[in-house]
This record gives structure tokens, C-alpha cells and sequence, in this order.
């Protein structure tokens, strides 16, 4: 082949394969099989019960098993179980994707009565063709008899928190159940931005007191329970409920019964700071010209709301009058100079709170003034 020759064919091949890589750029692959638009399983069900309704949550997923976002509503098949297989009267509910899904149902017959027993429950997600990638995990409570529900309970503002009481059990059985309250926190504050980086971090809206032993009071045979982690200035909501605890298969599950009814408490710090203790006086006689003058003392008020202290005096049975300076006093001391030789006097002391309030006064104190 001559060189012409050579250069004509190698341009020929060159030309035939851009053609063939041009060509192959639009050719289609190998056909996928359609979506089966499979709706996510469920993968954080959870399930609790309340005397005798039961409350199944969930989070619905927002895309399909090929990860494509699901449109328009899904149908939610409740299942619960027993034993191997899925009660047939299932209930089918329809939820948006990627909400929060719910179901309650009361439960009724033998599935509430009778010794305490495992029951299982599961969501399962289809597509329009009824098909799904399976059943989401197990949430499981108990089935059989719910302990009775708490009655009569009430709270009360204390110095040092919420005293809570209810009825206590009728049964010995009963008895030996604990005692979750439900605290709701009725007025949370508005979220904005803390200025002051001292200022408390806000309280949960929501937090439940475990009551284990039931202290009860001798007089009125009520149980009652402190709350003591309060803040003064807040509204509160408080529900109570018997738990029974049982194990199984190594596992500890609670029977509760249904919430009692709520009662609410608006928690104003109306309460004075303790009353102080110990006061000592002691006169002092004047020297190098100075004036008489009695020191008195008392033991410190540990209450956190404590402002300051007030001096009180009098002599013989005349009216008790202040004798400290408007403002509070700020140490545990007060140095009397209005006193006269010869003359007995008689003090009190009062804590006052940062709300304003004033306690009840000490015991008396009394010193005379020596003559010269």
C-alpha cells in the first residue's frame, strides 16, 4: 500500500470511530425496572399505655425506598400482636409523609383483664397497590389489668416547694406500686435571646417525679411527696398515675394506670426568710470621751432570698420601735450608740426576703448600760 494509500485508510478509521463514540453518547443503557414507590419503614415506633388506652407515635418518612420523595398521603396499617401473627381487624389510617404519625385505641375484653402480658405493636406503610417494605420495629406494652387510677390529689405551696398529697392505695397491691407525677409548666417564658448570661437556663415544660414509697401521714392517711425543684413565680399543672413494674424475658415494663384528674398550683414566693437566732448584747462604756454603746449579734439567715436584717428595741414595756436604717442590714450586727448609762434595753431581730416579706423576730436580748 502506498503512502497516499496508508494516509487515506488511517483517516478512514479515525472519521468511523468519532462516528461510533458520537453515536454512542445517545445510545440508551440497560431499562431499570420501574419504582414500586415503597413507602420507608418505620423505624422509631413507640407505645405507651395509660390505664387503658394505648398511644402509638411514629415518624413518617418522606422519601420511597428509591429514595424518591413520596406524594399525597399513605396508608398506615396498624398491626398489634399477641402471638405470631397481627390481630386481622387491622385499623388503616392515612398520614402525610414525613409527619408525626399517631393512633390510640382503648383496649377492651380479655386484652384488659388478667394478669399482666405482653402486646406488641407495629406500624406498615403501602403503596397504592396495597405492597410495603415491611413491618417497622416492635413497641410493646403491657396487656391484663390496670392498677387503679390515683384520686383526691392536691398541691400546695410550700417554703421549700409543691407538697403534693392524693388518696392512699385501698389494697396492698396496690400499695406497693410507685406514684409518677406529671409536672406541666403552664406559663413558659417567650424564647429571646438571654442578655444576661448569669440569667437560670429555662425550665423543661414537661418533667415527671417518681414517687417510690408512699409516705404517708398519720392523721388524714393521705400519701404526699415534695416537689422541691420549683421556681417561685411560675404556674404549674400536676396529673398522677400508679405504676405497676413487671419483668419480662429479663425486661422491666410498667403498668400504669389512667392520668388522674389535673389540679394546678401558682407558685408565689408569699413566704417570709427563717426568723433569726441567738441575739447577744453587750454593752460598752465610753472611753477617752466616746459615748456608751451596745454591740448586738445573732446567728446568719441561710435562706437564699434573704435581703438583710431589722433591729428592734425598747425599754421596760414600752412600744417596740426600729432603731436599724430603712435599708436592710446587711451583716448579722447592728452597734447601738442612742443608749444612756443606767439604762436596760431589750432587743429583737427580723430577716427581711427580697420579696418584700418579714420574718417572724427573734428572742430577746437585753443589756444595761453601767454607770460611770
Amino acid at each position: 500500500m502506498s503512502t497516499n494509500n496508508r494516509k487515506h485508510f488511517a483517516a478512514l478509521v479515525a472519521a468511523l470511530a468519532a462516528s461510533l463514540t458520537m453515536a454512542g453518547c445517545g445510545t440508551p443503557g440497560a431499562p431499570q425496572p420501574p419504582s414500586l414507590n415503597l413507602p420507608d419503614r418505620v423505624t422509631d415506633l413507640a407505645a405507651s399505655r395509660a390505664g387503658n388506652q394505648v398511644t402509638l407515635t411514629w415518624t413518617m418518612p418522606k422519601k420511597n425506598t428509591d429514595k424518591l420523595l413520596l406524594k399525597g398521603n399513605i396508608a398506615v396499617s396498624v398491626c398489634r400482636r399477641q402471638g405470631a401473627a397481627c390481630d386481622p381487624n387491622s385499623v388503616i389510617i392515612l398520614v402525610a409523609p414525613g409527619a408525626a404519625g399517631t393512633f390510640t385505641e382503648a383496649l377492651s375484653g380479655s386484652l384488659a383483664a388478667g394478669a399482666p402480658r405482653p402486646l406488641s405493636y407495629f406500624v406498615e406503610l403501602k403503596n397504592h397497590n396495597g405492597r410495603s417494605a415491611g413491618l417497622s420495629n416492635a413497641a410493646v406494652v403491657l396487656a391484663g389489668e390496670a392498677p387503679a387510677p390515683v384520686v383526691s390529689l392536691t398541691a400546695e405551696v410550700h417554703k421549700s416547694g409543691v407538697v403534693l398529697r392524693w388518696a392512699n392505695a385501698e389494697t396492698v397491691a396496690q400499695a406497693s406500686n410507685a406514684i409518677r407525677l406529671h409536672r406541666k409548666l403552664l406559663n413558659p417564658p417567650t424564647a429571646k435571646s438571654r442578655e444576661d448570661l448569669l440569667e437560670p437556663a429555662p425550665e423543661p415544660v414537661e418533667r415527671n417525679l417518681m414517687v417510690e414509697t408512699c409516705a404517708t401521714e398519720a392523721r388524714s392517711g393521705f400519701c404526699h411527696a415534695l416537689d422541691s425543684d420549683i421556681r417561685f413565680g411560675q404556674l404549674y399543672e400536676y396529673r398522677a398515675q400508679r405504676v405497676a413494674r413487671v419483668i419480662l424475658d429479663g425486661k422491666t415494663l410498667e403498668l400504669a394506670s389512667q392520668l388522674s384528674l389535673p389540679v394546678r398550683v401558682d407558685a408565689q414566693d408569699i413566704f417570709p426568710p427563717a426568723a433569726p437566732t441567738g441575739p447577744v448584747a453587750v454593752a460598752t462604756t465610753g472611753e477617752n470621751g466616746a459615748g456608751n454603746a451596745i454591740d448586738l449579734s445573732w446567728q446568719p439567715v441561710t435562706d437564699p432570698d434573704l435581703a438583710g436584717y431589722a433591729v428592734y428595741r425598747r425599754e421596760g414595756d414600752s412600744a417596740w420601735q426600729r432603731i436599724s436604717p430603712a435599708e436592710p442590714l446587711v451583716p448579722p450586727a447592728f452597734h447601738d450608740t442612742e443608749v444612756q448609762a443606767g439604762h436596760t434595753y431589750r432587743y429583737t431581730v427580723s430577716a427581711l426576703g427580697q420579696n418584700g416579706h418579714e420574718s417572724a423576730r427573734s428572742a430577746e436580748a437585753e443589756e444595761s448600760v453601767p454607770n460611770p
